[in-house]
């Protein structure tokens, strides 16, 4: 079973369920566990091959899907007795959060999607192609700070470029290119979450200067009902690490059932 950590706070309130990126792990939430834990149960939890999971083995699987690590999170919800939580997401891991709700709608009150990606542009297309084809050559830590760059570019994206690729150093080669694999062939599942709502309250929190991929995350918002946006100002990707502030108060009160403006 994957490693996880639990907060409880109270056992008649609300659990919420923190999903890491690709390459990171769950200390990249350690701004949140503070003033989440006041209000909610917290669970967080560390994706195969990730952080104090790393140690886990699964050989008997050469490839990943998202079904496969889903299901992971699933177990440890399984494990816990946990009926229902809120998900938490940041990067890829609203990916993974977004299939879970589409699998297990039942399980799940309502989804935050920080840094969300919804669609890989043609750049992005065009550098995940590049890197698959050189994955096998390249050292992944080299590759894997290119990437880091490209989406977090600028001197104030620095902490969170650092932070992923410090977390990304804990990473085996071979479950770097795993994961690699997995990202570059996602965008028909993509596709599928853009065209089908689900039916579960969303609330996306990106940051302005995040380029690459708050435009797709806007042209979903305004075809989703059931979907708000919330724009941080001179912020990058990682929200949740470069103004913990506004993210928290806006994701718990959004949780809380707060109105939330674009």
């Amino acid at each position: 079973m994957l490693h996880h950590t639990t907060y409880l706070a109270d056992a008649k309130k609300p659990w919420v369920t923190f999903i890491h990126g690709a390459g990171g792990s769950s200390a990249i939430w350690y701004k949140q566990i503070r003033d989440f834990r006041k209000d909610f149960n917290v669970l967080l939890i560390d994706l195969r091959g990730h952080g104090r999971s790393k140690d886990l083995k699964y050989e008997s699987l050469k490839s990943y899907t998202f079904k496969v690590i889903g299901d992971d999170v699933l177990e440890v919800l399984n494990h816990l007795k946990i009926e229902k939580t809120h998900l938490v997401g940041i990067s890829l891991g609203t990916i993974i959060a977004r299939d879970l709700a589409e699998r297990y709608a039942y399980r799940v009150q309502s989804m935050i999607m920080g840094g969300a990606v919804m669609k890989l542009n043609l750049r992005g297309q065009i550098l995940m192609r590049i890197g698959a084809m050189f994955k096998s050559v390249i050292p992944y830590l080299l590759l894997y700070r290119f990437f880091a760059y490209i989406i977090m570019p600028r001197k104030k994206h620095r902490e969170s470029r650092n932070f992923f690729i410090k977390e990304a150093k804990k990473l085996y080669q071979k479950e770097f290119k795993r994961w690699f694999t997995l990202i570059a062939e996602v965008n028909p599942l993509l596709r599928f979450f853009r065209y089908k709502e689900n039916g579960i309250p969303t609330l996306y929190i990106m940051g302005s200067e995040d380029y690459m991929f708050l435009p797709p995350v806007k042209k979903l918002v305004a075809e989703h009902q059931l979907s708000t946006l919330f724009v941080i100002e001179q912020c990058g990707h990682v929200v949740n690490l470069e103004r913990p502030e506004v993210f928290n108060e806006t994701a718990i009160g959004f949780l809380g059932g707060t109105a939330v403006g674009c």
